[in-house]
């Protein structure tokens, strides 16, 4: 089995609604995302041979779903009132809602499901918080 590893960053806010702790808090991350891809077989011919894929394929793919986060506050749909969004939103400030409560865990099974729907051999993506705690997300088999 060939892998291929690839990383991004990007810096956001988030909270966690519901939650009985600090992270309840609007609150800023450096957000690394590493995204594994794998095969058994490489490309036969061609100016991608010998490659699972072109690492410059990954990066830009990987880099440009870790852009389309970077400076905003992301947060749950429906974890804010409608006028606290329009508030906000007149501010100029940047949101993303998202369908999921906005945990490196989510995050990362998100972005596994971005990338393996663009057609990339995903086999594993792993989200780091901090630089010391991550999530990771990979399909059973």
């Amino acid at each position: 089995m060939y892998k291929l590893k690839t990383s991004a960053a990007f810096d956001s806010a988030h909270f966690l609604a519901d939650y009985n702790g600090k992270c309840a808090n609007i609150h800023g991350h450096r957000w690394t995302v590493e995204v594994v891809v794998a095969g058994s077989e490489l490309v036969p011919d061609g100016e991608k041979r010998g490659m699972i894929i072109d690492f410059g394929d990954l990066k830009k793919a990987v880099r440009s779903l870790a852009d389309s986060f970077d400076h905003a506050l992301i947060y749950e749909e429906g974890s804010l009132k409608a006028a606290t969004v329009a508030a906000l939103d007149e501010e100029g400030f940047r949101l993303i809602a998202v369908p999921f409560r906005p945990t490196a865990e989510s995050f990362a099974r998100h972005f596994y499901e971005v990338l393996k729907a663009e057609g990339l051999p995903v086999s594993s993506v792993t989200v780091y918080e901090t630089p010391e705690n991550c999530a990771i997300y990979e399909e059973e088999n």
